[in-house]
């Protein structure tokens, strides 16, 4: 027999082998699956992936879908992190949704392989089930609260053993890095107030306010001074905690009503995908009551306090009156009849702003707006408290301009000129600009209606002015007769 006859014989000897080894392999297993034990089953299937681990140095680390009746933050950011990245890979793939998201979920398929690679290293998941006994577990994402389930999920992670301290200490963290990043883009922003039918707690709505820096009518250098504050305060986790100051962030949105104060939290809100508590101090009436409602907010949050000048009384307490309340007295029925209940006092209103309880949270953002900074206490506005001040003024030929793009989109117009110098002389706010602006499609009628418009409010300012002085003279004199009241009770005094 020549060499090369021979060499075809021994390759047709191998390829029996091989497909006869495959055969008894199959009969093997469908044998097993019939006959065998799931659980049986599944100690051979993970012994032999253990024996064949440890002779090619591999390291498998197993990622439970739970830990007891918790689910396992690793587990779920790895499910995450892996749906955004096997599309293109693995067929078939897995598609769910759940009833409370709004995208579409893709995951592997049971006992799939993905190799992903990080840092040059290539790491395998493989998701795995295994058989268990029927019971019954919380899940969080049914709106019935549990269901039973009679097998155990987990993710499977292998690598060579060499890699075992990059996984642990850069790989994993960059997937749950990688799935908040992703989980904050795609988050729905909610607006959260208070329910006093049910006890005063939160509930919430998605907040589907449309406003954007991009698309407020201020000052572009403004918006870009808020934007830069605001990216500086998010990134800043362990400075705050190297210094020792609690991480949160306040502001003070203050001007004429109709200037923008709710849009501008809107767009705080949508750029940071923060969500918002509204909270009206009015209906609180204990500082401990005030006290839970804030430790009720959640992290990454803005917490709102609208038109605070009209919703309490702040006084300055160089006048002694720190301890009034305030919101409005309030009497309740008790055993003995009706007696004053506890209020909300500045000061305890101060300590949730700044004191040890302004710590029980992270990533806070607090915004007060009010139409009269004068009639503030100063102890609110200091830095710590108040730290930036953002003046909502009447409309700017900048402001003007986006909201010429945002309600008729032109960028220029040849009537443009003429309002900017009108927006110099007559005060008037963005809302009262876009209502013009609203009132027709065609730039040109609604540019003239503007101009027009600015005649009927310079009538209006001048009005209101006049009116304004005559009450501080009314109330100049009204004082001047006190006084002099006063200077006579004192003279016949001083005789008697």
């Amino acid at each position: 027999m020549s060499s090369a006859e021979s060499k075809i014989a021994m390759a047709k000897t191998i390829v029996s082998t091989i497909g006869s080894v495959a055969a008894a392999s199959m009969v093997a297993r469908s044998v097993a699956r019939e006959y065998l034990p799931a659980e049986f089953q599944d100690y051979l299937y993970f012994g032999l992936r253990s024996f064949i681990n440890k002779l090619s140095g591999q390291l498998t680390m197993v990622i439970y879908e739970f830990n007891g009746f918790q689910e396992n933050e690793i587990y779920k950011a790895a499910e995450l992190y892996l749906g955004s990245r096997v599309s293109s890979d693995i067929n078939p793939l897995r598609i769910t949704k759940n009833q409370s998201e709004k995208n579409i979920n893709v995951s592997m398929e049971m006992n799939d392989e993905f190799v992903d690679v990080y840092n040059g290293v290539k790491f395998k998941w493989c998701l795995v089930s295994k058989k268990l006994a029927t019971r019954e577990y919380h899940n969080y994402d049914d709106m019935g609260g549990s269901m039973n389930r009679s097998d155990q999920r987990s993710l499977e992670l292998t690598f060579h053993k060499k890699h075992k301290d990059l996984a642990l200490n850069e790989y994993f963290p960059f997937i749950l890095k990688d799935v908040k990043i992703r989980k904050q883009e795609d988050k729905t922003v909610k607006l959260f107030t208070l329910d006093t039918n049910r006890g005063m707690v939160w509930t919430s709505v998605n907040l589907d306010h449309p406003s954007t820096f991009a698309t407020l009518a201020m000052d572009a250098d403004v918006k870009e001074m808020v934007m830069k504050d605001l990216d500086r305060f998010v990134e800043r986790r362990e400075y705050y905690r190297k210094v020792g100051k609690a991480w949160k962030r306040g502001y003070l949105l203050y001007g004429p009503p109709g200037t923008g104060k709710s849009s501008m939290i809107a767009a705080m809100a949508n750029y940071l995908k923060f969500d918002i508590y509204d909270l009206e101090l009015g209906g609180i009436y204990s500082n401990s009551e005030l006290r839970r409602l804030l430790v009720a907010t959640a992290n990454r949050s803005i917490l709102v306090v609208e038109d605070i000048d009209c919703s309490v009384e702040l006084h300055d307490r160089a006048d002694a009156v720190s301890a009034k309340p305030l919101v409005r007295e309030t009497f309740r029925r008790g055993p003995r009849g009706f007696h004053e209940e506890q209020k909300v006092t500045l000061s305890g209103f101060l300590n949730f702003i700044d004191g040890l309880w302004s710590s029980c949270g992270d990533e806070r953002i607090i915004i007060f707006t009010t139409n009269r900074k004068d009639k503030l206490d100063p102890a609110l506005l200091r830095p710590g408290r108040m730290d930036v001040h953002i003046n909502m003024s009447f409309c700017t030929p900048c402001g003007f301009r986006v909201l010429a793009s945002n309600y008729l989109g032109i960028t220029k117009h040849n009537l443009f000129e003429e309002i900017e110098d009108l927006i110099g002389e007559v005060e008037i706010t963005p809302a009262e600009v876009a209502e013009q602006l609203l009132k027709d499609d065609d730039p040109d009628i609604a540019l003239s209606g503007l101009i027009e418009f600015f005649d009927v409010k310079r009538k209006e300012n001048q009005e209101a002015k006049e009116k304004a002085k005559e009450q501080q003279e009314l109330a100049a004199k009204e004082n001047e007769k006190k006084e002099q009241i006063e200077n006579n009770e004192t003279v016949m005094k001083s005789f008697d």
